[in-house]
């Protein structure tokens, strides 16, 4: 009985001592990570070195290549990351900003507030500093452009499009291709704030009242065009 408690105990260990390194060693690459994002941000892809993203991240260059391959593969991954936890945030955005479809009692007012949320969201410094870092290295990693595209702009539209999709069908909007209409909203919400604090950087920032001046013109063009009789008063 006593061999078998320690055997027992024995294997207990081992489970702990090997949770332990797991949780250290998944600590380290989020540190890594964390490290490389604010450097290649920065400085950019060619600009980054391992030995920089090693000294920010306070492990040594071998612990980094211990976790990633090389520059490349670290930096595709960090782009994807990164991405992800965007877009994860503007579908949350979309989702919470346009109610359930029972619970709309107001399209245009729903519409204006997805449209200051997004505009907020999308010129974000971190958002727009990941989409210039993007669009900079487009010729050096064409699949990662194109990968991002899909996984961040495109899944993003394609929740709006789906809730745009279920106004249509109580009658609230008229619609022929949801996801066509979701292209045009984003477009008319986000085109002159998007391209000014992208050319312009933190000059360019909105003011709360722009923000919800071009929120107000874009969501009350879209009804112009796509509202019905009950959501638009013009008709």
């Amino acid at each position: 009985m006593a061999n078998r408690d320690t055997g027992r105990r024995s294997r207990n260990q081992d489970a702990t001592d090997s949770s332990g390194e797991g949780t250290r060693s998944a600590r380290k690459r989020r540190v890594i990570m964390e490290a490389a994002t604010t450097a290649f941000l920065r400085n950019g892809y060619l600009g980054t070195s391992m030995d920089e993203i090693a000294a920010l991240a306070g492990v040594s260059k071998q612990t980094v290549y211990n976790h990633f391959a090389d520059k490349q593969r670290l930096f595709i991954d960090i782009i994807l990351a990164t991405s992800d936890q965007v877009v994860g945030e503007l579908v949350q955005t979309a989702t919470s900003a346009l109610p359930k479809t029972d619970d709309v009692e107001d399209v245009e007012e729903d519409l204006v507030e997805l449209a200051r949320q997004l505009i907020t969201a999308i010129c974000h410094p971190q958002v727009l500093r990941l989409r210039r870092l993007v669009i900079g290295e487009t010729g050096r990693f064409p699949e990662l452009g194109r990968t991002y595209w899909e996984r961040g702009f495109e899944r993003g539209l394609a929740t709006l499009a789906d809730r745009l999709r279920q106004l249509a069908e109580r009658g609230l909007l008229r619609l022929e291709d949801p996801q066509l209409a979701a292209h045009q909203f984003a477009g008319m919400i986000l085109w002159v704030p998007v391209n000014r604090v992208m050319f312009c950087g933190e000059a360019g920032s909105l003011t709360p009242a722009e923000v919800d001046r071009y929120a107000k013109a874009g969501a009350r063009a879209f009804l112009s065009a796509y509202g019905t009789a009950t959501t638009n008063p013009s008709e």
